[in-house]
């Protein structure tokens, strides 16, 4: 390399860098990670743009990490890993197509700024609103743009951290949400069709529990409840949880629905119901009948119609629309997964009627009376 230390075209760009640096640590005093962001963008951009014009391999990227770490020694922003990310970051996202993919995810920011700061080569305003190690973990686990652009908007909208997207990306969320079987875009009027049906998944991923595999629905509600921030972690935001069995009057009779929550985003309660075997058509006769005394009991004047989500262990998306077909009602299933026992485990486990049998041992009573 050390052609290139003495190559007088690298020394005059290394100043150049060096005064870009100099530059950004005054302005980092003032907007830390918006100018950081930008900072990588611009090492990416001028790194690829000078490999591009001299033909210098990565070899270069090794020697410019050592003479900005000479330059800046209490800054460890240069390292020849940063450096590397710094030219991903620009080469994943520098594509023009990349820029309508920005406008179309991000419809509340002014479509002529995005556009052209896009075109001067200046970083993308939308990037600088996520930390760096954000960005590098989208880089390291996703290959297409489009997803990557999805990650940065919910990490956005969502206020992530770094684990809680780490989370979210290993879980496929990307490939799940939206994809429930549901009738609102006929039931509910838009905008609202639009954002119910982003707001559910498919499936839903419980692996925050590890439960039997014939676990009961009154349990498996209770281990949701008990472990509320996941819970409410994975629903997505806007939801507040109301109540387990929640009680509804309904003329003569008590009626206990599930789960119930208020989305504040939709302004509408939301009724989970919980079914551990496969979908059936009577299970939506039900959860309609939850609605109707929902709207009723507790819905005011300023609410939305209340929202219905049956999630079950399996369904047949064919037969779920089927079963929707003709109902004015909103309604949305989806499948769940849970961290099911080892079946060795589940064996040595004793059954209800055993602990029943030594509760009565203990307590000195003859269960055979």
């Amino acid at each position: 390399m050390s052609n290139i230390i003495l190559n007088n075209e690298y020394k005059q760009w290394l100043t150049d860098l060096k005064s870009r640096i100099r530059s950004s640590q005054i302005k980092a005093a003032l907007s830390v990670n918006s100018e950081l962001i930008s900072l990588y963008w611009d090492l990416g951009r001028m790194i690829v743009e000078k490999q591009e014009q001299s033909r210098w391999g990565s070899k270069m990227i090794e020697q410019l990490a050592k003479d900005l770490k000479a330059e800046f020694p209490d800054m460890s922003s240069f390292s020849k890993r940063n450096l590397f990310f710094a030219r991903q970051f620009y080469l994943f996202y520098s594509n023009p197509e990349i820029v309508k993919q920005v406008v179309s995810l991000f419809e509340n920011h002014k479509i002529q700024d995005v556009v052209s700061k896009c075109e001067n080569k200046l970083v993308n305003p939308l990037f600088l609103q996520i930390p760096w190690g954000h960005h590098i973990l989208i880089l390291q686990k996703i290959k297409d743009t489009e997803e990557a652009l999805f990650y940065i908007k919910e990490t956005i909208n969502n206020n992530w951290s770094r684990n809680i997207l780490g989370i979210q990306i290993e879980s496929g969320l990307y490939r799940r949400q939206g994809k429930a079987v549901s009738n609102f875009s006929i039931t509910l009027p838009k905008p609202q069709s639009d954002l119910a049906v982003q707001i559910l998944k498919d499936p839903y991923i419980f692996d925050f529990l590890t439960l039997e595999k014939d676990v009961q629905e009154l349990e498996f509600e209770r281990q949701l409840v008990g472990n509320i921030t996941q819970f409410l972690l994975e629903l997505g935001k806007g939801f507040a949880y109301m109540g387990r069995q929640y009680p509804l009057q309904i003329g003569n009779k008590e009626c206990f629905s599930d789960l119930l929550f208020y989305h504040v985003k939709l302004r509408c309660y939301v009724v989970i119901e919980l079914k551990m075997g496969e979908f059936q058509p009577e299970y939506i006769g039900k959860l309609n009948y939850y609605l109707s005394a929902v709207d009723d009991i507790l819905k005011s004047e300023h609410d939305q119609p209340s929202i219905g989500v049956l999630l079950c262990k399996t369904k047949d998306n064919l037969d779920v629309e089927y079963a929707l077909r003709n109902l004015n009602t909103p309604i949305g299933v989806s499948e769940f997964r849970f961290n099911e026992l080892p079946a060795e485990i589940q064996r040595q486990m004793p059954t209800v009627e055993e602990l029943e049998k030594e509760l009565f041992k203990t307590e000195g009573f003859d269960n055979e009376r």
